[in-house]
C-alpha cells in the first residue's frame, strides 16, 4: 500500500518541547515513517500534536502510521480528526477508506473514496481503491468502471497490473472468461512474478475449455508458489478434462500433501481412481469428499482441543436461562416454542426438536424458536446444523446477542477459531458482557 505523507503546515507555534518545535517533531515522524519506523513516528507525531493540535497534517500523518501497524481503528480517529480540519484534503478521505475496508465497513469506506475523487478525479489510487472494494460487495460492473479509469489515467505500474488482474477477476465473477484472459494477460505482461494471475488466467482457460493451455497457467503458477494447493488441484482438473488421468491423480495427491482435507482433490483423486480402474481406492476418497466438513450429516467432525465438546456444553447451556417468554399466538407457536423449552429441560431432546421445528413451521420468522432449536442441536451433537438454526435467528434479529455468543462457541469448538472470536465480539458489543469472559481466555 502506497503511504503520502502531507508535509507540515507552516503555522506560529511558540511552544516548545525539550527546545524543539512542533514542525521538528513532525519532519522527525515523517523521516522515521519514510524508513519504518512507525511506532516512533507515532511518538513524533503525537508530540508535534500536542504543541499544535490544529495541524490537520500531523493527525493525517499519525494516521498513516497506525494505518500501517494495523491499528485501523485508531487510524480512522485521526483521519476523522484531519478531516474536520481540513474538509478538502482528499488524502485523509482515501485512506480513512482503506482503514475502513480493513475493518470490515465498505459501505463507508466507499462513501470516503466518493469523496476523495469528488475533490481530486485525477487521483488513480483512489479508483483503484474504490474498485477493489466494489468488488468485495459483488458489484462487479461499477468495480470495472473504476479499474478502466485506473488504466486510462496511465496509473504506475504497480496500480496498472493490479488494476487488469482486478478487472480480470470481476469479468470472471460475471461469466466474461474470455475477457479476464486478455486481462490477466495484460498482468502478466506488467508483473510476470505472481503467481495468483498464472492461476486466475488457468482457471479462466479451463471455464472456456482451453485445457493444454490452463496446464501451462498452472505450471507457471506453481513455479513460482509451489506450495499452492489449489493450483495443483486445478491442474489436476485440467489434466483429468484432457483425458490424462495419472497426470491428474499425481497433481491430487501433491494438492493434498499440502491441505489434506481439501474436498475438491479427495473429489478429483476419486474419480481419477475411478478412471484407473482403483475402485476401492476411489470409493475411499468420494467418501471423505462427501463427509468432511459436510452441514448435511449429522457428526462428521472433530472438535477443537481448545475447546471441547464439555466445555462447549458447559458455557452452552448456560444461555437456556436466557430464553423469555413471548407472547401467545393464535396459531400457537409460542405454545410449542415453550413447550419445546420444557421438553429440552427435561432431558427429552427429541420431543423438544420436534415441538421447536412445529414453532418454526408455523411462525417461520420466530428468531426465538431457531435460537432454541440451535441449542437443542447442539447438545444433541449436532453442530452444523446447530449454526443453521444460530444464522437463521441472526438474519431475522440482527441484535441477538445471545445467538452471536452460541454461534461464536461452536465455530471456536469446530476449529474456526477466527469466526468464532468476531461472533463473540459482536455478541459482547451488542451487551453479552459472559461473551467478554470467554474471549479472555480463547481469542487471545
Amino acid at each position: 500500500m502506497k503511504l503520502r505523507l502531507l508535509p507540515f503546515l507552516l503555522l506560529i507555534v511558540s511552544i516548545s518541547y525539550g527546545q524543539q518545535t512542533a514542525a521538528d517533531y513532525f519532519e522527525q515522524g515523517v523521516n522515521k515513517t519514510k524508513v519504518g519506523n512507525f511506532t516512533g513516528a507515532l511518538s513524533d507525531f503525537s508530540r508535534a500534536i500536542s504543541m499544535n493540535p490544529e495541524n490537520s497534517q500531523s493527525y493525517y500523518n499519525r494516521g498513516l502510521a497506525k494505518q500501517a501497524l494495523k491499528d485501523h481503528r485508531g487510524a480512522i480517529q485521526d483521519f476523522d480528526r484531519a478531516a474536520s480540519l481540513n474538509p478538502r484534503e482528499p488524502m485523509a478521505y482515501l485512506y480513512r477508506g482503506i482503514s475502513k475496508t480493513e475493518q470490515g465497513e465498505p459501505r463507508a469506506a466507499v462513501q470516503d473514496f466518493n469523496r476523495c475523487i469528488e475533490l481530486n478525479a485525477e487521483d488513480s489510487y483512489a479508483y483503484l481503491q474504490r474498485g477493489f472494494t466494489l468488488s468485495k460487495l459483488d458489484e462487479y460492473r461499477s468495480a470495472i468502471s473504476d479499474f478502466n479509469r485506473v488504466i486510462e489515467l496511465n496509473s504506475d505500474k504497480s496500480s496498472m497490473y493490479q488494476a487488469f488482474f482486478s478487472r480480470g477477476l470481476c469479468k470472471s465473477k460475471l461469466g466474461d472468461f474470455k475477457g479476464s484472459i486478455s486481462d490477466y494477460s495484460k498482468s502478466i505482461d506488467i508483473n510476470p512474478k505472481r503467481s495468483q494471475t498464472f492461476a486466475e488466467r488457468g482457471f479462466a482457460n479451463v471455464q472456456v475449455g482451453e485445457f493444454a493451455q490452463a496446464v501451462s497457467d498452472y505450471n507457471e503458477a506453481l513455479d513460482l508458489n509451489p506450495q499452492d494447493a489449489d493450483a495443483f488441484y486445478y491442474r489436476g482438473f485440467a489434466k483429468a478434462k484432457s483425458g490424462d488421468y495419472t497426470g491428474a491423480k499425481t497433481d491430487f495427491d501433491a494438492s493434498l500433501r499440502l491441505e489434506p482435507t481439501n474436498i475438491k482433490a479427495l473429489y478429483g483423486r476419486g474419480f481419477a481412481y475411478t478412471k484407473l480402474n482403483n475402485q476401492r481406492a476411489a470409493i475411499q476418497d468420494l467418501t471423505k469428499s462427501i463427509e468432511y466438513n459436510n452441514p448435511g450429516l449429522e457428526s462428521k467432525f472433530e472438535y477443537s482441543p481448545n475447546m471441547p465438546e464439555k466445555k462447549l456444553a458447559s458455557l452452552r447451556n448456560a444461555v437456556s436461562d436466557e430464553i423469555q417468554i413471548s407472547t401467545f399466538s393464535e396459531n400457537r407457536s409460542d405454545a410449542y416454542y415453550l413447550r419445546g423449552i420444557a421438553e429440552f429441560k427435561s432431558g427429552h431432546s427429541k420431543d423438544a426438536l420436534s415441538n421447536l421445528s412445529t414453532a418454526i413451521d408455523l411462525n417461520p420468522t420466530m428468531a426465538p424458536a431457531h435460537f432454541a432449536r440451535g441449542l437443542v442441536r447442539s447438545a444433541e451433537g449436532l453442530q452444523r446444523e446447530a449454526i443453521i438454526d444460530l444464522t437463521n435467528a441472526i438474519d431475522l434479529n440482527e441484535f441477538y446477542k445471545e445467538a452471536y455468543y452460541v454461534r461464536g462457541l461452536i465455530e471456536h469448538a469446530l476449529g474456526d477459531s477466527d469466526k468464532g472470536c468476531f461472533d463473540l465480539s459482536k455478541s459482547g458489543e451488542l451487551g453479552y458482557v459472559k461473551a467478554y469472559e470467554v474471549i479472555k481466555y480463547y481469542c487471545n
